[in-house]
Formats: structure tokens, sequence, C-alpha cells
């Protein structure tokens, strides 16, 4: 195993060598380090029937032992949707989230970090379970941010890369759908959360396009841009109601370190 994951990582590093050598391929680099990402990352075990999407599981992908990353669900981070306040005694709702996911009792989001270098082989993710043998027609999530359109500097990063969903379809090609590439639409907004979607027509220009036709091998939400990556540089987001196909999760295991 340990002989794997250097050769993994020597591949890697000759990989961001070539990349840094050369500016114009940077789409070239990300695409072959993602495909390594994906396949050292150990699928989520379930004995639910496919197209039964019900869970998110995050994981921390550190094979260098960096401790640079950290991906988990926590109570009181993400958006509420009905929550009970104390003193007042009422009830509060997110104007980015009149729905959710109706067995969030806790109001929980998953935290999404890495610390330091983009570059470093590192990232907090989280796999969506029993998607296997759908179609799309949907992906979103809510992000803790403020401005309405996800430009803002304030709150979660959103780039064009992270956070993201992997998408690998049957033919073993990986898309990739990132926060603000390919751009989405704001389907609500507050002070502190935007509601995100990639319908069919978002998802056609994918890169590469997910089209109503192709079949899902497997979802994994990636967040490997780091405290370098501007224009916040602030390396964390927080989601909460991963959306696929109107289905939303909105709570899942506390797997923090």
């Amino acid at each position: 195993m340990k002989s794997t994951i250097a050769i993994v990582l020597i591949t890697c590093a000759a990989v961001l060598l070539f990349a840094t050598a050369h500016p114009a391929l940077a789409q070239t680099f990300n695409t072959q380090l993602n495909v390594t990402l994906l396949n050292m990352l150990p699928q989520a075990t379930t004995t639910d029937p496919p197209g039964n999407f019900h869970h998110v599981q995050p994981a921390d992908f550190d094979p260098g032992k960096t401790y640079l990353v950290q991906a988990t669900w926590l109570s009181g981070i993400g958006c509420p949707t009905g929550a009970s306040t104390f003193m007042p005694n009422a009830m509060f709702t997110d104007a980015a989230c009149a729905t959710g996911d109706p067995s969030d009792h806790h109001n929980e989001g998953l935290l999404l970090v890495k610390t330091g270098p983009t570059n470093n082989f590192a990232a907090a993710t989280a796999e969506l379970t029993n998607v296997k043998g759908i179609t799309l027609t949907e992906l979103g999530y809510d992000i803790r941010k403020s401005g309405g359109s996800g430009a803002s500097t304030l709150g979660s990063h959103c780039g064009a890369g992270a956070p993201r969903f992997d998408v690998v379809t049957a033919d073993g090609i990986v898309h990739f759908v990132g926060c603000r590439s390919p751009m989405p639409i704001v389907a609500a907004s507050s002070t502190d959360w935007i509601r995100l979607r990639w319908t069919a027509t978002e998802l056609a220009v994918a890169f590469p396009p997910i089209s109503s036709t192709d079949v899902v091998k497997r979802i994994v939400i990636v967040f490997d841009e780091g405290t370098d990556t501007g224009t916040d540089f602030f390396g964390a987001a927080i989601l909460d109601n991963i959306d696929v196909n109107g289905t939303l999760v909105g709570e899942g295991s506390v797997t923090a370190n």
C-alpha cells in the first residue's frame, strides 16, 4: 500500500511540474490530478438500492498525512429551515432555504476545509451514495455565503474549481461541476446563504458536458482549493441540502479528526 501511494505521489508531482512549465495545459493537469484522486478514494459501501439517494459521506483525502484538510457534518452550522430559537421562543427559517432535508433535526451543515497551498495533493471530500444508475436533471447545494451570486469575498469559498461535483458516468468520463463553472442558477439567497442549482441546461455546458442520457456511476463533492486561491483566500466552505434531482440531504456523519 505504501509503495502504491508513493508511486501516485511521485506521478502527481511530475504532473504538477509539467503543468507549471506549461501553463496552457493547466486544465489537463487538473483533470489528471482529479482522476488520480477519485481512483484512490474508496467508494462508500451501502446495501441500499441504487437511485435511493439519502446520504452524503464526508472523508478526508490526505495520503501524505498533511493534516491540512477536513470534511465533516456538524450540528448548528447549516441553513436553518424551521429552526427553534430560545428567548424569543420562535421559529426561524433563512430565506435561502425555505425547504430542506426533513431528516435534519440539528441544523447540520457540511464543513469542507483545505488549509495551505492548493497544490498539496489533499482534499476534503463527500461521497453521494445510491446514485449509481441514475441520470441527472439537477444538482445543487446551499452554500453559506453573502452577496447573492457567489462572487462576494464574504463567506465560503466559491470558485470555478471548488467546491465542485465530480460526476463519473458509466463510460468512465469524469465531469466537473464547480461552484462557479458552469455558472449556476441562484434559486434563492439571503445575507447568509445562497441556494445554487445546475439544471439540465447548466449541466450541458459542464466540463465535459453532462447529457440527459448519461448514466451516473459515482458523484463526489471535492474541495481542494486552499488558502492561496482567491478572490477570498479562505480555503473553506459550509454546504447544506445537497441536491440530486430534487432530493435534498442536509445531515450525515460526524467524521472530524
